[in-house]
């Protein structure tokens, strides 16, 4: 296997290896799973990709998260992103589903808004846009390591809000259905999520969160804000321009990411497999005592 950088101090290529084989090869997976630890967004070109070969190589790193309600693909482990309708026509721009892809548009991490977050997302790219619709990725592990110190040592011991109904509203205040908003209630979070392997924190944030615990509403955003624009600098971040057959697979408990436009007529479908985090991967340490939800 090769490793090849790709981001600014973080994102690698790996070559030489397949999702088939590193679903099946004790030594494959464990060389990935080292270099996920590691550099925490992986990419693999030109990969013959199923939906079986892609739950396959997801379920080596952790069990599956199932499909929330509402999104393409509920009650699967199968998240589907697309913008082609049931008779395989490019659905308009004010459609729910464009508007969707608007709000993935947003810097984020997923499934911080679920009782049980994500450790991982692996997307593959089965139909992509003649141009646009890349993927933008940043370290909040680097974003976290470049702060005061002073301040590194508050937010370990902050805890963050986070609201799947925040996030959309900031697209269209009924973009998350009454059906959603039951489903998924706020959670509250660590700030820094340290990581088991190396013992490095990362912030974590994103436009779910909504408050800082025990924080007045305003100033806790205006912080939330802060840390995000330290986050997403100009020249932070990786952007990765698909290909058919690309597969990329990061670490949420350490980095953000956003996708970017592409022109509204042309068609897009990605599947997005997400792993559960566990007590391995920190998230034991993750969770405060319960007090009331931000407003």
């Amino acid at each position: 296997m090769e490793i090849i950088p790709l981001g600014p101090g973080f994102g690698v290529e790996l070559r030489g290896t397949t999702l088939a084989a590193i679903a099946v090869d004790d030594a494959a997976n464990a060389a990935t799973r080292a270099a996920f630890e590691e550099h925490s967004v992986l990419v693999l070109r030109g990969q013959e990709v199923s939906d079986e070969v892609q739950l396959a190589f997801s379920r080596r790193f952790g069990p599956l998260e199932t499909t929330k309600v509402g999104s393409q693909g509920v009650g699967t482990h199968l998240v589907i992103l697309s913008t082609i309708d049931e008779s395989g026509k490019v659905v308009p721009a004010e459609h729910r589903l464009q508007m969707r892809n608007r709000a993935n548009q947003l810097w984020h991490t997923d499934s911080t808004f679920k009782t049980v977050p994500a450790l991982a997302s692996v997307l593959s790219a089965r139909i992509i846009p003649d141009h646009g619709g890349e993927t933008e990725f940043v370290s909040t592990r680097r974003a976290f390591e470049r702060l005061d110190p002073a301040l590194r040592q508050k937010l370990e011991n902050s805890f963050a809000w986070h609201d799947y109904a925040y996030s959309r509203g900031k697209i269209a205040p009924d973009l998350a259905s009454a059906e959603e908003r039951a489903a998924l209630p706020q959670q509250c979070w660590r700030l820094v999520w340290k990581n088991p392997a190396n013992g490095r924190g990362a912030l974590y944030i994103a436009s779910h969160a909504c408050a800082i615990e025990g924080m007045e509403l305003a100033a806790g955003r205006a912080l939330l804000e802060e840390l995000m624009a330290a986050a997403t600098a100009p020249g932070l971040s990786y952007t990765h321009a698909w290909r058919k057959g690309d597969v990329v697979m990061w670490d949420n408990r350490a980095t953000m990411h956003r996708g970017r436009p592409w022109p509204a007529h042309e068609a897009r479908l990605m599947v997005r497999t997400t792993i559960q985090a566990t007590a391995a991967d920190g998230v034991a340490r993750m969770r405060p005592p319960p007090r009331q939800a931000a407003e």
